[in-house]
């Protein structure tokens, strides 16, 4: 689908030629002399329109507008959250006939984050999976035209949220997938296909050269399994060779069975998502290769399944990591944090300016926080300050998380240096301490997407999350340097 954002008052949106026209008002709409501003006011007088974000008049072959349907919706004062509401509520509503063109209109002047949250909005509840299926039900939708009459204040956001929106549909597409369509090796292939872009280069690690390096810990939950693991390098050089870069790392457990410490039955199948950390991350690149930053990045992706064969890790095996440190593994299902450790050690070579690891790491963040905010957990405060504000700019929020020594406590064992699993209270923190014993070397962070990388229930699927949070993030870093 394409986007493109033009200047156009009400009487310009009046005459654009679409299957569909949505127009957003605010509540402090002032209508102009214009046949369409009358409708409005029209509406809002005889009380069928109202302010509240996501109340909408929907009208048939209206001659105030070149369209066959046109849809009134109220977005509030205007602001990102009323506008996704409102545009997520109109588009939901016409999505049967939107037809090859739709045209998203702001009645008045459009706020940054607003145009941001509404090309999001229009990309999510259009999108269709369409991988596996005999039949498949693609995007009818080719373009979208986000009009309004500041476009050239608010070009700058309209770039960054469609640049998105391809990382976020990545990222989607590969957390969908079931696993037998998504192997390490696919993923790797994934990686290797994004190299072809600009500034992107990719290396694909196999088990001879990981156990070269040394990552005992990564290895250990992959020899469960038939399929062989992948270790990925992706590296984004958008400034000079002599700029340390940031690095993403992002869980790749293709599937999660829990290994030993079994999983129950009963929605399995949704474990072929424990992936979404390494599908953001692919995500991720994929973006930044539209917008070509001034900044370098490295994503780095230990991608494995964690199953159970005669060779799986046992509960109380203890391994060795990259970094020396000996783990006892008292939870084969607390897989995550030992691929990540290994990783989060082999990202030291690149001195880095800041780590930050995504991870669908813990069932306890998702108690925490539900699927509203990402657990945010970071060792240095001004790198948990600008990922938390990224959240809030992008509208992928997450929350600070604390990390007290204390909270390390029960990760203690008797039989190696550090055990992978502490009690059941505060897990998401625990798992967030074992994860800290590999990052003393540079600035680290952990995102926690368990509850908002995945949607269960009838809207099951991938959410694309929190690819918006890191571009967001590694932009800013780039505009402040």
């Amino acid at each position: 689908m394409n986007f493109e954002l033009k200047p156009l008052t009400l009487v310009g949106l009046a005459n654009e030629k679409c299957d569909v026209l949505v127009l957003l008002v605010q509540q402090d709409f002032k209508p102009g002399k214009d046949e369409l501003s009358l409708l409005v006011a029209q509406a809002v007088k005889a009380g069928d329109l109202g302010t509240k974000p996501g109340q909408l008049v929907s009208l048939y072959r209206a001659p105030q507008a070149n369209t066959p349907r046109l849809v009134l919706v109220g977005i509030g004062e205007g602001k990102a959250k009323q506008v996704r509401a409102a545009v997520m509520s109109a588009v939901g509503a016409v999505k049967a006939s939107l037809g090859k063109k739709l045209v998203l209109g702001f009645a008045a002047a459009a706020q940054e984050d607003a145009v941001r949250a509404a090309v999001v909005a229009v990309a999510d509840v259009t999108y269709s999976y369409t991988h596996a299926k005999s039949k498949p039900e693609p995007r009818t939708l080719q373009k979208c035209l986000v009009a309004a009459s500041n476009a050239a204040e608010v070009s700058a956001s309209f770039t960054r949220a469609t640049a998105t929106i391809l990382g976020m549909e990545l990222a989607k597409e590969w957390a969908n997938r079931p696993a037998n369509h998504a192997t390490p090796t696919l993923l790797g292939q994934a990686a290797q296909a994004l190299a072809k872009l600009p500034k992107v280069s990719c290396e694909v690690l196999g088990p001879k050269e990981v156990a070269k390096l040394g990552m005992g810990s990564f290895m250990a939950v992959a020899q469960g399994s038939d399929e062989p693991l992948r270790f990925i390098v992706l590296r984004y050089d958008g400034a000079a060779k002599t700029k340390a870069p940031t690095v993403l790392v992002g869980k790749g457990i293709t599937f999660d069975s829990g290994g030993i410490s079994i999983k129950p039955a009963a929605e399995m199948d949704e474990m072929k998502f424990d992936m979404s950390g390494a599908a953001s991350v692919l995500g991720v690149f994929r973006a930044l290769a539209e917008l070509k930053p001034s900044l370098n990045v490295v994503g780095l992706i230990p991608a494995c399944e964690n199953l159970i064969n005669g060779r799986a890790v046992k509960p109380g095996d203890v391994v060795t990591s990259m970094s020396g440190q000996t783990i006892e593994i008292l939870n084969t299902d607390a897989e995550g944090r030992l691929v990540l450790c290994d990783a989060l050690s082999y990202a030291e070579r690149f001195k880095p300016t800041a780590v930050v690891d995504i991870a669908t790491l813990t069932g306890a963040c998702v108690v925490a926080l539900g699927s509203v905010r990402s657990g945010l957990f970071a060792s240095d405060d001004a790198l948990g300050d600008a990922l938390f504000s990224a959240g809030e700019r992008s509208g992928d929020l997450a929350w600070r998380m604390p990390l007290d020594d204390d909270y390390a406590e029960g990760l203690k064992t008797n039989f190696a240096d550090v055990a992978n699993v502490a009690g059941r209270m505060g897990g998401a923190i625990t798992a967030a301490k074992f994860l800290q014993r590999f990052t003393s070397q540079f600035p680290w962070a952990h995102l926690d997407i368990a509850g908002t990388a995945w949607k269960s229930g009838a809207a099951k699927g991938a959410t694309g999350r929190p690819v918006g949070l890191l571009v967001e993030f590694l932009m800013a870093r780039a505009e402040n340097k």
